[in-house]
């Protein structure tokens, strides 16, 4: 490992003190009146945030997921004048590829729990030994376990920086990384920055709108030249998005310390959180509904306790504040790059788009379910997608 700064381990068991108050918060929750049409287009409806409510209130147990964290190895480290939290679990395989892989808003390092056993142990998971993985899962700056910093300027291309450093100082010289959502921006960026060791990277969000598809959805206009059947499907979703869904984004990137009630209120900070996108919200409202999904009840709260706990719900926000790069617009990526497509996520990206965005695409596939939480929701495509949008990098 690199000297520059000591590695320590994490440890982690909140006070009981602490979750008593956020069960009490929720119990005193002074409720709106019901929305006044019969789906989701006001927003989360008020009967998935009082069931959610009562769930999180009397049967939820974080203990359980403390425990899941706790069995695995943390870490913090300083780089940049501010601490990095992460998960680091290595394979038992010496040729095992190293791979940091970045959460998103509103994840954080629970979205991919599930996918540390079958990347560093594919054995075990029906899959073969050589596709085996080091992971190395970072908690962003302003989420989680990580620090929040004092000064402006922690935005993707800074913290593209710190990945590098940190898996320099754990002793990667060659290693690959993904990211969705901000994990793509950070991802990208890493890229972008070239880092030695760094043999390329894979997306579950990619950016890869082209400019005048991009021109036309921000003023409103139809279409500018013919679509093909997949093209036409992300340029709906994206009108869609467009329109419907950026409210979140836009009052985070312009007034983030605007938002006080989500550190005062576990519910509010919830419904915030589950209104990210129409359909992972429509997902999370069935699980609410008592349907069988990809997520489960549990699943949900896990996070959403993680972000009421760490009193990060408005630090996280800044993140967005802080960006100034385009989400979707190709940044000129020359690394190889692997896209894996799931049909729910906020756009499902066509290959025609990937291979302009990505002149050195080496996978590309589209799956058949699963949307913006993909390691989260689906974590065994996930984690066949990694194995085969590497192996040709080993």
């Amino acid at each position: 490992m690199s000297e520059m700064a000591p590695v320590r381990e994490f440890s982690l068991e909140v006070a009981e003190e602490d979750l008593a108050d956020l069960r009490e918060r929720i119990t005193r929750m002074r409720w709106p009146t019901e929305e006044i049409v019969g789906d989701e287009s006001q927003g989360v409806r008020l009967r998935t945030m009082r069931e959610l409510a009562r769930y999180w209130a009397t049967d939820y147990d974080w203990r359980q997921v403390e425990a899941k964290l706790q069995a695995l190895p943390q870490f913090t480290t300083e780089i940049d004048g501010l601490a990095i939290h992460f998960i680091h679990v290595r394979s038992k395989r010496a040729d095992a590829l190293p791979i940091v892989v970045t959460h998103g808003w509103p994840g954080s390092v629970i979205e991919q729990l599930k996918i540390i056993g079958p990347l560093t142990d594919p054995e075990a998971h029906g899959a073969a030994a050589g596709d085996a993985f080091d992971v190395v899962i970072p908690s962003l700056p302003c989420h989680g376990f990580s620090g929040t910093p004092t000064v402006t300027g922690w935005d993707p291309i800074r913290i593209a920086r710190a990945w590098a450093v940190l898996m320099e100082r754990l002793g990667y010289t060659r290693y690959v990384a993904q990211g969705g959502d901000w994990g793509n921006a950070v991802t990208e960026q890493m890229a972008l920055q070239r880092p030695m060791g760094l043999l390329g990277i894979h997306t579950n969000m990619p950016a890869t709108i082209p400019d005048d598809i991009a021109k036309a959805l921000q003023f409103g206009d139809p279409p500018p030249r013919a679509l093909s059947n997949e093209e036409q499907y992300a340029w709906d979703q994206l009108d869609f998005f467009y329109k419907h869904g950026l409210a979140y984004a836009q009052e985070m990137g312009n007034r983030p310390q605007t938002l006080y009630a989500l550190e005062d209120s576990p519910v509010g900070l919830a419904a915030w959180m589950l209104d990210h996108d129409a359909r992972a919200l429509s997902l999370i409202a069935r699980v609410f509904d008592g349907q069988d999904e990809g997520l489960t009840k549990d699943d949900i709260l896990d996070n959403a306790t993680l972000y009421w706990l760490t009193r990060t719900a408005v630090s996280s926000a800044r993140l967005y504040w802080e960006s100034k790069l385009a989400f979707f617009a190709p940044k000129g990526v020359d690394l190889p790059v692997g896209v894996s497509v799931f049909p729910d996520e906020i756009y499902a990206a066509p290959r025609s788009w990937a291979e302009s965005a990505y002149p050195k695409l080496i996978h590309y596939n589209r799956l058949p379910e699963g949307g913006h939480f993909a390691a989260w929701e689906q974590p065994q495509m996930f984690s066949e997608e990694m194995r085969a949008a590497f192996r040709s990098l080993r």
